[in-house]
Protein backbone atom coordinates (compact mmCIF):
# COMPACT_ATOMS: atom_id res chain seq x y z
CA UNK A 1 0.00 0.00 0.00
CA UNK A 2 1.48 3.02 -0.95
CA UNK A 3 2.63 5.92 1.77
CA UNK A 4 2.78 9.73 1.76
CA UNK A 5 5.59 11.11 0.62
CA UNK A 6 7.77 12.55 3.86
CA UNK A 7 7.78 16.64 3.83
CA UNK A 8 11.32 17.49 2.56
CA UNK A 9 12.36 14.18 0.68
CA UNK A 10 11.59 14.14 -2.99
CA UNK A 11 10.64 11.19 -4.98
CA UNK A 12 14.20 9.39 -5.94
CA UNK A 13 14.27 7.62 -9.67
CA UNK A 14 14.30 4.43 -9.94
CA UNK A 15 17.38 3.05 -8.38
CA UNK A 16 19.83 0.81 -10.46
CA UNK A 17 22.04 0.02 -7.46
CA UNK A 18 20.33 -2.57 -5.56
CA UNK A 19 19.94 -4.36 -8.93
CA UNK A 20 24.04 -5.01 -9.08
CA UNK A 21 24.78 -8.01 -7.80
CA UNK A 22 21.35 -9.22 -7.06
CA UNK A 23 20.64 -12.78 -8.84
CA UNK A 24 19.19 -13.11 -12.55
CA UNK A 25 15.67 -13.77 -11.68
CA UNK A 26 13.56 -12.08 -14.07
CA UNK A 27 11.04 -9.37 -13.57
CA UNK A 28 9.47 -10.98 -10.76
CA UNK A 29 12.46 -11.12 -8.52
CA UNK A 30 12.31 -8.70 -5.35
CA UNK A 31 15.35 -6.59 -6.47
CA UNK A 32 12.94 -5.68 -9.71
CA UNK A 33 10.42 -4.63 -7.77
CA UNK A 34 12.31 -2.39 -5.31
CA UNK A 35 14.42 -0.79 -8.28
CA UNK A 36 10.87 0.25 -10.55
CA UNK A 37 8.30 0.58 -7.45
CA UNK A 38 5.96 3.29 -7.85
CA UNK A 39 6.69 3.74 -3.31
CA UNK A 40 9.14 6.29 -2.60
CA UNK A 41 12.39 4.73 -1.31
CA UNK A 42 11.47 6.96 2.00
CA UNK A 43 8.60 4.43 2.13
CA UNK A 44 10.93 1.34 2.34
CA UNK A 45 13.93 2.48 4.83
CA UNK A 46 13.88 4.05 8.44
CA UNK A 47 12.59 7.73 8.00
CA UNK A 48 15.79 10.50 9.67
CA UNK A 49 14.78 13.03 11.66
CA UNK A 50 14.80 16.54 10.13
CA UNK A 51 15.99 19.51 11.28
CA UNK A 52 13.18 21.33 9.68
CA UNK A 53 10.67 19.37 11.46
CA UNK A 54 11.28 21.13 14.57
CA UNK A 55 8.07 22.28 16.30
CA UNK A 56 7.38 24.16 19.51
CA UNK A 57 3.78 23.14 18.93
CA UNK A 58 2.25 21.29 21.66
CA UNK A 59 1.38 17.96 19.89
CA UNK A 60 3.21 15.63 22.56
CA UNK A 61 4.78 15.29 25.41
CA UNK A 62 8.36 17.61 25.32
CA UNK A 63 7.10 20.54 23.44
CA UNK A 64 5.55 23.90 24.03
CA UNK A 65 5.30 27.06 24.60
CA UNK A 66 5.49 28.32 28.45
CA UNK A 67 4.92 32.10 29.50
CA UNK A 68 6.93 33.60 32.30
CA UNK A 69 4.79 35.30 34.48
CA UNK A 70 4.18 35.70 38.05
CA UNK A 71 1.02 36.45 39.72
CA UNK A 72 -0.53 37.89 36.19
CA UNK A 73 2.30 39.91 35.47
CA UNK A 74 5.03 38.73 32.42
CA UNK A 75 8.27 39.70 32.04
CA UNK A 76 11.03 38.43 29.71
CA UNK A 77 13.11 35.98 30.45
CA UNK A 78 16.96 36.23 30.10
CA UNK A 79 18.80 32.81 30.97
CA UNK A 80 18.16 29.35 29.93
CA UNK A 81 19.85 25.93 31.28
CA UNK A 82 19.04 22.19 30.86
CA UNK A 83 20.49 20.16 33.53
CA UNK A 84 23.99 18.58 32.78
CA UNK A 85 23.56 15.16 34.16
CA UNK A 86 21.69 13.11 32.16
CA UNK A 87 18.81 12.19 34.85
CA UNK A 88 18.26 15.54 34.95
CA UNK A 89 18.71 16.82 31.52
CA UNK A 90 15.05 17.58 31.06
CA UNK A 91 14.47 20.22 33.88
CA UNK A 92 14.86 23.62 32.66
CA UNK A 93 16.08 26.76 34.36
CA UNK A 94 14.55 30.00 33.57
CA UNK A 95 15.92 33.67 35.15
CA UNK A 96 14.02 36.67 33.82
CA UNK A 97 14.24 40.54 34.55
CA UNK A 98 11.95 40.24 37.66
CA UNK A 99 14.54 37.97 39.75
CA UNK A 100 12.62 35.28 39.75
CA UNK A 101 14.09 31.73 39.50
CA UNK A 102 11.48 28.99 37.56
CA UNK A 103 12.11 25.17 36.87
CA UNK A 104 10.23 23.40 33.99
CA UNK A 105 10.16 19.76 33.78
CA UNK A 106 10.02 19.38 29.70
CA UNK A 107 8.93 16.17 29.65
CA UNK A 108 5.37 17.41 31.11
CA UNK A 109 2.72 18.44 29.08
CA UNK A 110 3.47 22.61 27.85
CA UNK A 111 1.08 24.44 26.73
CA UNK A 112 0.66 26.83 23.39
CA UNK A 113 0.42 30.69 22.52
CA UNK A 114 -3.56 30.33 23.44
CA UNK A 115 -3.44 28.92 26.38
CA UNK A 116 -0.71 30.84 27.95
CA UNK A 117 -2.61 33.84 27.23
CA UNK A 118 -5.58 32.15 28.47
CA UNK A 119 -3.69 31.77 31.54
CA UNK A 120 -3.12 35.51 31.45
CA UNK A 121 -6.33 36.68 31.05
CA UNK A 122 -8.17 33.88 33.19
CA UNK A 123 -7.04 30.84 35.27
CA UNK A 124 -3.69 28.72 35.52
CA UNK A 125 -3.10 26.89 32.34
CA UNK A 126 -3.29 23.20 33.84
CA UNK A 127 -0.62 22.12 31.31
CA UNK A 128 1.86 25.38 32.62
CA UNK A 129 1.28 24.17 36.40
CA UNK A 130 1.98 20.78 35.97
CA UNK A 131 5.25 21.86 33.96
CA UNK A 132 6.59 24.28 36.37
CA UNK A 133 8.30 22.60 39.02
CA UNK A 134 9.01 25.53 41.34
CA UNK A 135 10.02 28.87 41.55
CA UNK A 136 10.90 31.72 43.73
CA UNK A 137 12.53 35.44 44.01
CA UNK A 138 15.94 34.63 43.80
CA UNK A 139 17.47 38.14 43.30
CA UNK A 140 15.83 41.51 43.67
CA UNK A 141 16.78 42.60 40.39
CA UNK A 142 17.14 41.12 36.62
CA UNK A 143 19.29 37.67 36.77
CA UNK A 144 21.43 37.59 33.64
CA UNK A 145 22.95 33.97 33.81
CA UNK A 146 22.84 30.62 35.45
CA UNK A 147 25.04 28.04 35.72
CA UNK A 148 24.16 24.53 37.44
CA UNK A 149 26.89 23.01 39.85
CA UNK A 150 27.27 20.05 41.82
CA UNK A 151 25.78 17.42 39.40
CA UNK A 152 22.72 19.67 39.24
CA UNK A 153 22.06 20.30 43.30
CA UNK A 154 22.87 23.32 43.76
CA UNK A 155 22.50 26.59 40.75
CA UNK A 156 24.72 30.31 40.32
CA UNK A 157 22.62 32.89 39.50
CA UNK A 158 24.42 36.39 38.42
CA UNK A 159 22.19 39.39 38.73
CA UNK A 160 22.07 42.61 38.18
CA UNK A 161 22.36 43.77 41.93
CA UNK A 162 26.08 42.66 41.61
CA UNK A 163 26.41 39.28 43.29
CA UNK A 164 26.31 35.69 42.76
CA UNK A 165 23.94 33.55 44.86
CA UNK A 166 24.77 29.72 45.37
CA UNK A 167 21.48 27.71 45.38
CA UNK A 168 20.29 24.43 46.86
CA UNK A 169 17.78 23.68 44.27
CA UNK A 170 15.80 20.90 46.40
CA UNK A 171 15.76 23.24 49.44
CA UNK A 172 15.32 26.67 47.45
CA UNK A 173 17.91 28.13 49.63
CA UNK A 174 20.79 30.50 49.23
CA UNK A 175 24.02 28.93 50.66
CA UNK A 176 26.20 31.63 49.91
CA UNK A 177 26.37 35.49 48.08
CA UNK A 178 29.44 35.98 46.12
CA UNK A 179 30.63 40.02 46.24
CA UNK A 180 33.20 41.87 44.95
CA UNK A 181 31.89 43.07 41.57
CA UNK A 182 30.52 46.65 41.52
CA UNK A 183 28.95 46.29 38.37
CA UNK A 184 25.94 43.89 36.79
CA UNK A 185 27.49 40.53 36.41
CA UNK A 186 27.00 39.48 33.29
CA UNK A 187 28.74 35.78 32.72
CA UNK A 188 29.22 32.93 34.64
CA UNK A 189 31.08 29.16 34.14
CA UNK A 190 31.89 26.63 36.56
CA UNK A 191 35.18 24.42 36.08
CA UNK A 192 34.79 21.14 34.16
CA UNK A 193 36.07 18.77 36.50
CA UNK A 194 36.10 21.22 39.89
CA UNK A 195 32.70 22.07 40.52
CA UNK A 196 33.99 24.60 43.26
CA UNK A 197 35.94 26.88 41.21
CA UNK A 198 33.59 29.80 39.57
CA UNK A 199 34.10 32.31 36.85
CA UNK A 200 32.34 35.35 36.61
CA UNK A 201 31.98 38.62 34.01
CA UNK A 202 30.67 41.93 35.28
CA UNK A 203 29.28 45.02 33.49
CA UNK A 204 32.39 46.45 35.18
CA UNK A 205 34.68 45.85 33.33
CA UNK A 206 36.42 42.81 35.58
CA UNK A 207 36.48 39.04 35.90
CA UNK A 208 36.56 37.28 38.70
CA UNK A 209 37.63 33.73 39.67
CA UNK A 210 35.80 32.38 43.26
CA UNK A 211 36.72 29.03 44.77
CA UNK A 212 33.27 27.82 46.67
CA UNK A 213 35.56 25.77 49.81
CA UNK A 214 37.11 29.17 51.27
CA UNK A 215 35.94 30.60 54.31
CA UNK A 216 33.40 33.28 54.28
CA UNK A 217 34.34 36.71 54.74
CA UNK A 218 31.40 37.82 57.17
CA UNK A 219 27.40 37.53 57.20
CA UNK A 220 25.29 40.10 55.82
CA UNK A 221 22.11 41.44 57.49
CA UNK A 222 20.07 38.30 56.62
CA UNK A 223 22.30 36.02 57.88
CA UNK A 224 23.60 34.32 54.58
CA UNK A 225 27.48 33.61 53.69
CA UNK A 226 28.82 36.10 51.67
CA UNK A 227 32.42 35.23 49.89
CA UNK A 228 35.25 36.68 48.29
CA UNK A 229 36.78 36.68 44.89
CA UNK A 230 40.04 34.58 44.98
CA UNK A 231 41.79 36.42 41.88
CA UNK A 232 40.47 39.23 39.57
CA UNK A 233 41.69 41.14 36.46
CA UNK A 234 40.27 44.38 35.81
CA UNK A 235 39.83 46.61 32.79
CA UNK A 236 40.23 42.66 30.73
CA UNK A 237 38.69 44.31 27.62
CA UNK A 238 39.20 48.16 27.08
CA UNK A 239 40.55 49.42 23.75
CA UNK A 240 43.18 52.00 23.22
CA UNK A 241 40.56 55.01 23.31
CA UNK A 242 38.85 53.37 26.35
CA UNK A 243 40.37 56.02 29.02
CA UNK A 244 38.68 58.47 27.10
CA UNK A 245 35.14 56.36 26.53
CA UNK A 246 34.59 54.63 29.47
CA UNK A 247 32.84 57.74 31.51
CA UNK A 248 30.43 58.82 28.30
CA UNK A 249 29.94 54.76 27.94
CA UNK A 250 30.03 52.46 31.06
CA UNK A 251 29.40 49.70 29.13
CA UNK A 252 31.92 49.95 26.49
CA UNK A 253 34.53 48.13 28.94
CA UNK A 254 31.70 45.21 30.13
CA UNK A 255 32.90 41.78 30.39
CA UNK A 256 29.76 40.17 28.12
CA UNK A 257 30.96 36.05 28.68
CA UNK A 258 33.90 34.30 30.35
CA UNK A 259 34.10 30.25 30.03
CA UNK A 260 36.55 27.43 31.70
CA UNK A 261 38.17 26.04 28.62
CA UNK A 262 38.34 21.73 29.06
CA UNK A 263 42.24 21.84 29.72
CA UNK A 264 41.18 22.86 33.53
CA UNK A 265 43.97 26.06 33.54
CA UNK A 266 42.71 28.10 30.75
CA UNK A 267 39.46 30.11 30.27
CA UNK A 268 38.10 32.82 27.37
CA UNK A 269 37.03 36.09 28.23
CA UNK A 270 34.90 38.40 25.61
CA UNK A 271 33.73 42.07 26.06
CA UNK A 272 31.28 45.01 24.38
CA UNK A 273 34.67 46.88 23.02
CA UNK A 274 35.73 44.50 20.63
CA UNK A 275 35.46 41.63 18.68
CA UNK A 276 38.75 40.58 20.45
CA UNK A 277 38.64 36.97 22.55
CA UNK A 278 41.16 36.69 24.97
CA UNK A 279 42.40 33.42 26.21
CA UNK A 280 44.23 33.50 29.91
CA UNK A 281 46.16 31.04 32.53
CA UNK A 282 44.25 30.98 35.86
CA UNK A 283 47.92 30.66 37.13
CA UNK A 284 49.18 34.09 35.89
CA UNK A 285 46.80 36.52 35.10
CA UNK A 286 48.92 38.88 35.02
CA UNK A 287 48.42 39.13 30.81
CA UNK A 288 46.33 37.22 28.40
CA UNK A 289 47.86 33.67 26.77
CA UNK A 290 47.03 34.63 23.48
CA UNK A 291 43.90 35.94 22.08
CA UNK A 292 41.98 35.78 18.76
CA UNK A 293 39.58 37.55 16.55
CA UNK A 294 38.28 37.67 13.09
CA UNK A 295 40.50 39.37 10.15
CA UNK A 296 39.26 42.50 8.99
CA UNK A 297 40.34 44.58 6.11
CA UNK A 298 43.30 47.18 6.86
CA UNK A 299 40.53 49.92 5.55
CA UNK A 300 38.28 48.85 8.21
CA UNK A 301 40.62 49.01 10.96
CA UNK A 302 39.13 51.54 12.82
CA UNK A 303 35.72 49.89 13.18
CA UNK A 304 36.90 46.71 14.75
CA UNK A 305 35.64 48.78 18.21
CA UNK A 306 32.17 49.11 17.14
CA UNK A 307 31.61 45.29 17.19
CA UNK A 308 31.37 43.42 20.59
CA UNK A 309 30.78 39.82 21.46
CA UNK A 310 27.60 38.78 22.66
CA UNK A 311 28.02 35.28 23.73
CA UNK A 312 30.87 32.76 24.12
CA UNK A 313 30.64 29.31 24.23
CA UNK A 314 31.98 25.59 23.71
CA UNK A 315 31.19 22.15 22.58
CA UNK A 316 31.77 19.14 25.26
CA UNK A 317 35.34 18.28 23.96
CA UNK A 318 36.72 21.89 24.29
CA UNK A 319 37.92 21.68 20.67
CA UNK A 320 35.84 24.92 19.43
CA UNK A 321 34.88 27.85 20.75
CA UNK A 322 31.93 29.97 19.11
CA UNK A 323 31.47 33.77 19.29
CA UNK A 324 28.36 35.65 18.62
CA UNK A 325 29.78 39.30 17.41
CA UNK A 326 27.90 42.25 16.81
CA UNK A 327 28.68 42.21 13.22
CA UNK A 328 26.02 39.95 12.84
CA UNK A 329 28.28 37.27 12.87
CA UNK A 330 29.78 33.83 14.23
CA UNK A 331 33.09 32.88 14.61
CA UNK A 332 33.96 29.62 15.35
CA UNK A 333 37.70 29.18 16.44
CA UNK A 334 39.83 25.85 17.21
CA UNK A 335 41.51 26.32 20.45
CA UNK A 336 44.76 24.74 18.78
CA UNK A 337 44.96 26.75 15.91
CA UNK A 338 43.62 29.95 17.32
CA UNK A 339 46.80 32.06 15.76
CA UNK A 340 45.03 31.04 11.81
CA UNK A 341 41.98 33.54 13.50
CA UNK A 342 38.11 31.64 13.11
CA UNK A 343 37.69 28.68 10.97
CA UNK A 344 34.26 28.87 10.16
CA UNK A 345 31.84 32.22 9.98
CA UNK A 346 28.40 31.61 9.83
CA UNK A 347 25.81 34.60 8.99
CA UNK A 348 22.01 34.70 8.62
CA UNK A 349 20.90 36.17 11.80
CA UNK A 350 20.42 39.52 13.52
CA UNK A 351 22.43 40.30 16.41
CA UNK A 352 21.54 43.72 17.58
CA UNK A 353 21.75 43.74 21.17
CA UNK A 354 24.31 41.89 23.35
CA UNK A 355 21.20 40.11 25.11
CA UNK A 356 21.48 37.89 21.67
CA UNK A 357 23.17 34.29 22.55
CA UNK A 358 24.28 31.57 20.91
CA UNK A 359 25.32 28.11 21.61
CA UNK A 360 27.09 25.03 20.23
CA UNK A 361 25.85 21.65 20.22
CA UNK A 362 27.36 18.78 22.85
CA UNK A 363 29.12 17.19 19.66
CA UNK A 364 30.37 20.52 18.03
CA UNK A 365 28.16 19.35 15.23
CA UNK A 366 25.74 22.30 14.81
CA UNK A 367 25.39 25.68 16.49
CA UNK A 368 21.84 27.20 17.93
CA UNK A 369 21.99 31.05 17.52
CA UNK A 370 19.22 33.84 18.74
CA UNK A 371 18.01 36.88 16.31
CA UNK A 372 16.79 40.07 16.70
CA UNK A 373 14.75 39.23 14.00
CA UNK A 374 12.66 37.07 16.03
CA UNK A 375 13.28 33.82 14.55
CA UNK A 376 16.18 31.28 15.87
CA UNK A 377 18.93 29.39 13.53
CA UNK A 378 20.56 26.26 13.62
CA UNK A 379 23.88 26.28 11.39
CA UNK A 380 25.55 23.21 10.45
CA UNK A 381 29.47 23.55 11.38
CA UNK A 382 30.86 21.46 8.71
CA UNK A 383 29.12 23.71 6.10
CA UNK A 384 28.68 27.16 7.28
CA UNK A 385 28.32 28.60 3.48
CA UNK A 386 25.26 26.57 3.86
CA UNK A 387 21.59 28.49 4.57
CA UNK A 388 20.52 28.09 8.33
CA UNK A 389 17.25 26.40 9.12
CA UNK A 390 15.26 28.50 10.86
CA UNK A 391 12.90 28.60 13.48
CA UNK A 392 9.78 30.30 13.60
CA UNK A 393 7.45 30.94 16.21
CA UNK A 394 8.89 33.91 18.71
CA UNK A 395 6.98 37.50 18.23
CA UNK A 396 9.92 39.16 19.55
CA UNK A 397 13.69 38.70 19.51
CA UNK A 398 15.16 35.67 20.69
CA UNK A 399 18.17 35.81 23.03
CA UNK A 400 18.94 32.73 25.13
CA UNK A 401 19.06 29.56 23.67
CA UNK A 402 20.37 26.38 25.03
CA UNK A 403 20.72 22.50 24.19
CA UNK A 404 19.37 19.74 25.82
CA UNK A 405 22.76 17.45 26.48
CA UNK A 406 21.23 13.79 26.49
CA UNK A 407 17.85 14.34 24.62
CA UNK A 408 18.61 14.57 20.80
CA UNK A 409 17.11 17.43 19.48
CA UNK A 410 15.47 18.82 21.78
CA UNK A 411 16.49 22.68 22.63
CA UNK A 412 14.87 25.47 24.05
CA UNK A 413 14.53 29.32 23.26
CA UNK A 414 13.70 32.40 25.03
CA UNK A 415 12.52 35.54 23.51
CA UNK A 416 11.10 39.08 24.34
CA UNK A 417 7.73 38.08 23.46
CA UNK A 418 7.91 36.62 27.54
CA UNK A 419 7.67 33.49 26.38
CA UNK A 420 9.98 30.19 26.22
CA UNK A 421 9.65 27.41 23.55
CA UNK A 422 11.03 23.81 24.09
CA UNK A 423 11.31 22.16 20.31
CA UNK A 424 11.94 18.74 19.50
CA UNK A 425 11.52 16.22 16.88
CA UNK A 426 9.73 13.92 18.06
CA UNK A 427 5.64 13.75 18.70
CA UNK A 428 5.71 11.64 21.55
CA UNK A 429 7.33 10.83 25.04
CA UNK A 430 10.82 12.22 25.87
CA UNK A 431 13.01 9.52 24.50
CA UNK A 432 16.77 10.21 26.34
CA UNK A 433 19.60 9.17 24.16
CA UNK A 434 20.89 7.79 27.65
CA UNK A 435 17.95 5.31 28.26
CA UNK A 436 18.14 1.94 29.23
CA UNK A 437 16.49 1.38 25.99
CA UNK A 438 18.88 3.35 23.82
CA UNK A 439 21.89 1.54 25.89
CA UNK A 440 20.65 -1.79 25.09
CA UNK A 441 20.29 -1.37 21.50
CA UNK A 442 24.17 -0.28 21.84
CA UNK A 443 25.53 -2.76 24.15
CA UNK A 444 23.62 -5.41 21.47
CA UNK A 445 24.84 -3.84 17.65
CA UNK A 446 27.57 -6.15 15.87
CA UNK A 447 30.67 -4.13 16.66
CA UNK A 448 31.19 -3.79 12.26
CA UNK A 449 27.96 -1.59 12.86
CA UNK A 450 30.00 0.79 15.35
CA UNK A 451 32.89 0.26 13.32
CA UNK A 452 31.34 1.83 9.92
CA UNK A 453 29.75 4.55 11.97
CA UNK A 454 32.34 5.70 13.48
CA UNK A 455 34.50 5.45 9.95
CA UNK A 456 32.15 7.10 7.36
CA UNK A 457 29.81 9.25 9.56
CA UNK A 458 28.23 9.24 12.77
CA UNK A 459 24.75 9.02 13.30
CA UNK A 460 23.48 12.57 14.97
CA UNK A 461 25.86 14.70 12.87
CA UNK A 462 25.61 12.98 9.20
CA UNK A 463 21.91 12.54 9.56
CA UNK A 464 20.75 15.29 10.81
CA UNK A 465 23.46 16.71 8.22
CA UNK A 466 22.08 15.30 5.48
CA UNK A 467 18.57 16.41 6.67
CA UNK A 468 19.42 20.00 6.35
CA UNK A 469 20.99 20.00 2.80
CA UNK A 470 17.78 18.63 1.80
CA UNK A 471 15.58 20.79 3.83
CA UNK A 472 17.68 24.11 4.10
CA UNK A 473 15.33 25.49 0.86
CA UNK A 474 12.09 24.77 2.20
CA UNK A 475 9.78 26.53 4.67
CA UNK A 476 9.76 25.32 8.44
CA UNK A 477 6.90 22.80 8.44
CA UNK A 478 6.26 22.04 12.55
CA UNK A 479 3.52 19.77 11.83
CA UNK A 480 5.76 16.82 9.71
CA UNK A 481 5.08 13.88 10.83
CA UNK A 482 8.34 12.18 12.18
CA UNK A 483 8.69 8.59 13.14
CA UNK A 484 9.50 8.87 17.00
CA UNK A 485 11.84 5.91 16.73
CA UNK A 486 14.34 7.18 14.05
CA UNK A 487 15.32 9.14 17.08
CA UNK A 488 16.22 6.74 19.61
CA UNK A 489 19.38 6.56 17.82
CA UNK A 490 22.83 7.71 19.84
CA UNK A 491 26.30 8.75 19.03
CA UNK A 492 28.61 6.52 21.19
CA UNK A 493 31.03 8.60 23.25
CA UNK A 494 33.79 6.92 21.54
CA UNK A 495 32.48 7.68 18.15
CA UNK A 496 31.83 11.65 19.23
CA UNK A 497 35.87 11.55 20.35
CA UNK A 498 36.63 9.76 17.25
CA UNK A 499 34.43 13.07 15.20
CA UNK A 500 36.51 15.53 16.90
CA UNK A 501 39.64 14.17 16.04
CA UNK A 502 38.81 13.93 12.08
CA UNK A 503 37.39 17.15 12.60
CA UNK A 504 41.02 18.33 13.70
CA UNK A 505 42.56 16.22 11.19
CA UNK A 506 41.15 18.33 8.39
CA UNK A 507 42.50 21.20 9.48
CA UNK A 508 46.30 19.68 9.87
CA UNK A 509 47.90 16.18 9.68
CA UNK A 510 49.77 15.55 12.17
CA UNK A 511 52.91 13.50 12.77
CA UNK A 512 52.43 10.73 15.13
CA UNK A 513 55.81 9.79 16.38
CA UNK A 514 56.74 10.40 20.17
CA UNK A 515 58.64 13.76 19.18
CA UNK A 516 55.35 14.81 17.69
CA UNK A 517 53.12 14.07 20.39
CA UNK A 518 55.44 16.16 22.49
CA UNK A 519 55.25 19.18 20.41
CA UNK A 520 52.11 18.68 19.07
CA UNK A 521 49.20 21.04 20.79
CA UNK A 522 46.72 18.16 20.70
CA UNK A 523 48.61 17.28 23.95
CA UNK A 524 46.66 20.11 25.39
CA UNK A 525 43.79 18.17 25.55
CA UNK A 526 45.61 14.84 24.90
CA UNK A 527 48.57 14.86 27.32
CA UNK A 528 51.18 12.27 26.61
CA UNK A 529 51.41 9.63 29.51
CA UNK A 530 54.18 10.33 32.42
CA UNK A 531 54.86 13.79 31.38
CA UNK A 532 53.96 17.32 32.97
CA UNK A 533 50.49 17.98 31.56
CA UNK A 534 50.76 20.85 29.11
CA UNK A 535 48.09 23.68 28.50
CA UNK A 536 47.33 25.97 25.91
CA UNK A 537 49.87 28.25 27.29
CA UNK A 538 52.69 26.20 26.33
CA UNK A 539 51.97 26.65 22.61
CA UNK A 540 51.46 30.57 22.14
CA UNK A 541 54.25 33.47 23.36
CA UNK A 542 53.48 34.81 26.55
CA UNK A 543 53.79 38.37 27.10
CA UNK A 544 56.56 39.31 29.82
Amino acid sequence: MASKVPPFSPLPPPLAVPILGAPNSGPSSIWFLIAFSPLPLASLVRKRPYLGDLSSEPSGLGTGVVAIEHDGVSTPPLAISFCKTSRNSHLLAVSDEDGYLSFYNTCQSLGSVASCWEKAVTSSSPQAVEARVCDWIAHNNAIFDVCWIKDDNHILTASGDQTIKIWNVEKRKCTGILVGHTGSVKSLCSHSSNPDLVVSGSRDGSFALWDLRCESSYKNTHGEICLGYTAVVKEAHTSIQGKRVRRGKAGSMSITSVLYLKDNVSLASAGAVDSVVKFWDTRNLKSPVTQACPYVEPSLEKERGLHGISCLSQDSNGVFVAASCMDNRIYLYDVLHLDKGPMKIFSGSKIESFFVKSAISPDGAYILGGSSDGNAYIWQVRKPEGLPVMLKGHEGEVTAVDWCSSEIGKIATTSDDFMVRVWNFKKGGCISSGSPKAVRKRVIAPNTEGRKLAMDEHLYSTEMADSLCASREVATNPHSPVQTKSLEFSTPESGKKTHFRSLLGEEEEMQKSPDAELSSPSSVLNPPPSLKRRTIRDYFIVAP
